[in-house]
C-alpha cells in the first residue's frame, strides 16, 4: 500500500493543488488505518473518518444506541453511589468514591454506545473538514436523536432507582446527597463548570486514538477528573438531578432549566470551541 502510494506520485513538484491535497489525505488514511505514531493531523484523520461513518448511520440506530447509552450512564450515579455509602465521611472519601464515575464512561465508550458528549466532538471535525448544508444537517440530527435517547436513557434510569426497591435506605441517601451536590450551584456556575466536562471529554476522545492498550486508564482518570473537580456532565448528570425530582427532592423545572440547559450549553462550548475548533486548527495550519 505504501509503496503504491508512492509510485504513483514519482514526481510531487509537478502535482497540482488538489493533487497533493488528495495525496496526502490518502497518505493520512494509511497512517490512520495502520495505527502508527500518531501525529495531530493523523489524530485528526481518525477522528474525522470516524466521525464521518458516525454521520452515516441511520436515525434508527442512532436513537436504539443513544438510549444504551443513557440508561448505562446511570451506572456512574450508582457506582459513585455505592462507594460514597461504603466510605467513612472523610475528605479524602470523593478521591475514592469519584471512581464509581467512571463506570458509566467504561461501558458506553468501551461498547461503542452513543454518547452526546463524545458527538460534541467526532461529528464536528468532519463538519469543519467539509462545510456544507448537507453536512451541517447531519450533525444537527445526530445531535438532537443522540441528546433525546440518552435523556430518556437516563430518565428511565431514575424512575426505576427512585421508585423501585432497587436500593438499601443507606444508598438512598448516599444517591440524595449527591444529587444535592449536582444541584447546588446556579445556572451560570454550572454552565461554567459544563465547559470544563465538555473539554475533557473531548480531549478524552482526542487522546483514544494514541492510547492503544491504555485507552481504559485514559478513559478512567479524564473521567475521574471531571468526577471529582464538580465538573457538570449533561447525562451522567442527568441520571442525578431526575432521581431528585423523581424523589420529589426537587422540582423538574430545576432539573431541567437549573441544571440540564446550563450543563448543555457548557458541554457544547466546551467541547465544539475548545477542542474540535482549535485541533482542527492545529491540523490544519500549513495546508
Amino acid at each position: 500500500m505504501a509503496t503504491e502510494l508512492h509510485d504513483t506520485q514519482e514526481d510531487p513538484a509537478q502535482e497540482s493543488e488538489p493533487e497533493r491535497h488528495e495525496r496526502e489525505r490518502a497518505q493520512l488514511e494509511y497512517k490512520a488505518a495502520e495505527t502508527e505514531s500518531l501525529d495531530a493531523k493523523t489524530t485528526y484523520e481518525v477522528i474525522r473518518r470516524e466521525g464521518v461513518k458516525e454521520l452515516d448511520r441511520t436515525t434508527a440506530a442512532l436513537l436504539w444506541s443513544g438510549l444504551a447509552a443513557g440508561l448505562s450512564m446511570g451506572f456512574s450515579f450508582l457506582g459513585e453511589g455505592f462507594l460514597r455509602s461504603h466510605l467513612p465521611d472523610a475528605s479524602w472519601r470523593p478521591l475514592i468514591a469519584k471512581i464509581g464515575y467512571s463506570f458509566g464512561f467504561l461501558i458506553v465508550i468501551i461498547g461503542s454506545q452513543q454518547l452526546f458528549t463524545e458527538n460534541t466532538l467526532t461529528p464536528i471535525v468532519p463538519l469543519l473538514s467539509e462545510r456544507t448544508r448537507e453536512k451541517l444537517r447531519n450533525v444537527g440530527r445526530l445531535w438532537s436523536a443522540v441528546l433525546a435517547a440518552n435523556l430518556i436513557g437516563s430518565l428511565l434510569f431514575a424512575l426505576a432507582l427512585g421508585k423501585l426497591a432497587v436500593v438499601e435506605p443507606d444508598m438512598r441517601h448516599a444517591l440524595s446527597d449527591l444529587s444535592a451536590e449536582a444541584m447546588k450551584y446556579g445556572a451560570w456556575t454550572t454552565m461554567l463548570h459544563a465547559v470544563y466536562a465538555g473539554w475533557l471529554i473531548a480531549l478524552m476522545v482526542w487522546m483514544l486514538p494514541g492510547a492503544e492498550t491504555s485507552k481504559f486508564a485514559v478513559i478512567v482518570l479524564m473521567t475521574w477528573l471531571i468526577g471529582v473537580g464538580g465538573f457538570a456532565h449533561v447525562i451522567a448528570g442527568s441520571t442525578e438531578v431526575f432521581y431528585a425530582a423523581v424523589r420529589g427532592e426537587s422540582s423538574w423545572a430545576d432539573a431541567v432549566l437549573g441544571y440540564i440547559l446550563p450543563t448543555l450549553v457548557g458541554n457544547v462550548i466546551g467541547g465544539v470551541t475548545l477542542v474540535a475548533a482549535l485541533n482542527h486548527a492545529q491540523a490544519r495550519t500549513g495546508e
